[in-house]
């Protein structure tokens, strides 16, 4: 069985799953098959796995870092708010349901079994496993029936590196304050304290290392600078949503729904030099962009209506009569038809006018799709039309259906036959439901060459290799890591495990 050894934070944010992708590319550089896991995760940017199995993004990402395929084991449970007090739970990559909160935590012992599972299985064919954490292990009115902190690390026999975020101040309280709120016996089981996102002069910091040190009886092992990296772990996804301001070069505008989903489906473009990506969250940020992504939702009804309440529905009614760009992935591309019927009350029930910018009516289904998959551009349109004749590649993971009505260029053939993208007659509108299409092998590029050929840009030897970028950006993550951890300690820790 693999060694094993965890990631947790004195909090959210302290960036846990970032560290655990660095962990991951240092053992997988020093020659160790590696994988990570996360028992339970809440978030709304998921990831489908080769098998049709839904994920947490995060560990999608953290796989990527150790250079194998992400699988349902990497993340067996999946908490997918769409409320203030519920969620959709996935177990093992399946939708099980729609549960309030307490009702989860009253029942989420009993999926124990499935997390145990999960872990063994990764562990039977993996060196090491790199476990992350969820929010703070010292959660005490959560700590009875924990599954994903010290009841994870006791169940694993991982002991556990504790980081705490210095950027928000009060990181000495952080850690000895959660030290001193878990059990004596989980205390035993913290083998290293992190302080993570630091700036400044370390000798500056040392007093305080040395009196953490002595109070809590645990090693400083790591003290790690601000750095940026382009990685998408899930502090920097809500980072990125913060990013308003428009910079130099093209001007990307993602309309920031309220129930926003997978936008790192537009992460290419944030990469690329020439183009700058925001956020929009409300009427008077849209201006006059060059483009208008509309990113998938976890709920495309309530969003529509308040894309019309808000009056940035018709704001972009407007962009459109102007033929800007508008491209919406999976829930965008349903907020673009004309009609949206619920009737079995999966989203909101009835019926609802779309924005009417494809001529398509999406119904929703009670059974999610749930596919990784391939398909060819058969005909190109708009900022795809270089694009006709060649693959593409990506995920599905809708509830609805949508129906061409007649009025729609269908672009692509799917590996199974089935009909994706569609556009209006010119190509200004266009919609998938593939998330992660960007991320096929040149496709963003050729889309923003395009945008750039129509704005009357230079785009000769303008050229943007996301696969390159995405490893460029892991090894220097593992860089950081080895300059910023006590390596010789952190391999001691996992060989004495718990």
């Amino acid at each position: 069985m693999a060694k094993a050894i965890m990631i947790q934070g004195t909090m959210s944010n302290s960036g846990k799953s970032f560290l655990t992708a660095g962990l991951c590319r240092v053992f997988l550089q020093d020659g160790y098959r590696v994988a990570p896991f996360k028992s339970q995760n809440m978030a709304l940017n998921s990831y489908i796995t080769k098998e049709g199995l839904e994920i947490g993004r995060a560990q999608a990402m953290q796989a990527e870092a150790c250079g194998i395929d992400p699988t349902a084991d990497m993340n067996p449970i999946l908490l997918k708010p769409t409320s203030d007090v519920g969620s959709q739970v996935i177990v093992n990559g399946e939708v099980r349901g729609n549960m309030k909160a307490m009702d989860y935590y009253r029942n989420k012992l009993q999926l124990v079994p499935d997390v145990l599972a999960a872990y063994e299985r990764l562990s039977a064919q993996y060196d090491i496993i790199v476990i992350e954490g969820a929010g703070s292990p010292a959660e005490i009115n959560l700590h009875e029936n924990d599954i994903v902190n010290m009841g994870m690390a006791r169940m694993a026999k991982a002991p556990v590196l504790l980081v705490g975020d210095i950027d928000r101040g009060g990181v000495f309280a952080a850690l000895y304050g959660t030290v001193k709120l878990l059990p004596e016996d989980e205390q035993a089981m913290i083998r290293g304290l992190v302080i993570n996102k630091f700036r400044g002069d370390v000798s500056i910091l040392e007093p305080g290392l040395r009196m953490i040190e002595e109070r809590t009886g645990i090693p400083v092992v790591g003290v790690v600078p601000m750095e940026r990296l382009d990685i998408d772990d899930e502090d920097s996804l809500s980072d990125r949503l913060e990013q308003t301001g428009r910079g130099p070069g093209l001007d990307a505008a993602v309309i920031r729904l309220p129930h926003i989903s997978n936008f790192t489906d537009f992460s290419a473009f944030e990469r690329m030099e020439g183009v700058s990506l925001r956020y929009v969250s409300r009427p008077g940020m849209l201006g006059d962009p060059d483009l208008i992504l509309l990113p998938g939702t976890k709920n495309t009804m309530d969003d529509m209506q308040w894309l019309r309440e808000s009056g940035m529905e018709a704001l972009i009614l407007r962009q459109a009569e102007k033929k800007t760009p508008i491209i919406g992935i999976c829930g965008g591309f349903q907020l673009l038809g004309k009609v949206m019927e619920d009737p079995h009350g999966v989203e909101h029930g009835g019926t609802m006018r779309g924005m009417g910018l494809l001529d398509t009516r999406t119904v929703f289904a009670r059974e999610k799709t749930r596919t990784q998959i391939e398909g060819v551009m058969e005909q190109g349109a708009g900022l795809w039309a270089g694009w006709q004749g060649r693959k593409v590649s990506g995920y599905e993971i809708h509830m609805g259906v949508s129906e061409n009505l007649g009025g729609c260029r269908e672009l692509i053939r799917l590996s199974d036959g089935r009909t994706d993208a569609l556009s209006n007659a010119d190509g200004s509108v266009m919609g998938s439901y593939l998330h992660g299409i960007f991320d096929t092998d040149g496709f963003a590029e050729e889309t923003i060459r395009s945008l750039m050929r129509r704005k009357g840009m230079d785009y000769e030897g303008w050229h943007f290799d996301l696969a390159a970028h995405k490893e460029q950006e892991y090894d220097k993550l593992a860089d950081l890591v080895r300059r910023s951890f006590d390596m010789e300690k952190i391999y001691e820790i996992l060989k004495e495990g718990i």
